[in-house]
């Protein structure tokens, strides 16, 4: 750990104050959809994963990746195929330099999650998103994900968030519908994070 930056789940991050976070902001403004920073959703699920951890050597695709740690830890102690994806082009930069300074290499898509496909989910083996419900609108977005999802035979999804009223609601609606796991989740010391974990594994098509 140094002044700008901090390890955490084998992972080394920067904070927003060093200087190589402060060249991409200036070098790529706008930050459209709260992908400004680090988010504590992000911890929550590489936690959640350390203790239930799926098959390694699978395909991960993250959707609303930002920063991308959630991406980075399951190529590091996966050893997966990841792809991460942001609908805002912008915070891309900031998850290619965070994979270049732990010496990872991920792919990644500027998409708006509206336009992924079941042909394209059909891809993985793993869905991970960290809190991607920050409008209530998106929702009904995350759930048609996660059903395009299930009926294309993802065998794993896991999404992460600090607790709000909209993710409450639709992990309720996918535990009803697809029989997913949720719950609480706190992350012990020296982070102390809480938040909610959403884990659905669909049964295997006949």
């Amino acid at each position: 750990m140094t002044e700008h930056s901090y390890d955490v789940f084998g992972l080394t991050v920067l904070k927003n104050a060093h200087p190589d976070i402060r060249r991409l902001k200036k070098q790529n403004p706008g930050h459209e959809l709260h992908g400004n920073k680090v988010w504590n959703s992000a911890f929550i699920l590489m936690d959640y994963i350390q203790e239930f951890p799926p098959e390694p050597n699978i395909r991960v695709l993250e959707i609303g990746c930002g920063w991308g740690l959630a991406s980075l830890y399951c190529r590091k102690h996966l050893q997966a195929e990841v792809v991460a994806l942001d609908a805002d082009i912008n915070v891309l930069p900031f998850l290619e330099h965070h994979a270049e300074l732990n010496g990872l290499e991920i792919d990644t898509i500027a998409m708006n999650i509206n336009d992924i496909g079941e042909t394209d989910l059909a891809q993985f083996d793993l869905v991970i998103g960290t809190d991607i419900c920050f409008w209530d609108a998106l929702t009904e977005d995350v759930f048609a994900l996660v059903e395009k999802a299930c009926n294309a035979g993802v065998s794993r999804i896991i999404l992460t968030d600090p607790g709000r009223p909209s993710f409450r609601s639709l992990a309720a609606r996918c535990q009803q519908k697809f029989d997913g796991f949720y719950s609480d989740w706190a992350v012990p010391a020296p982070l102390n994070i809480w938040g909610l974990v959403l884990d659905i594994q669909p049964p295997e098509n006949p």
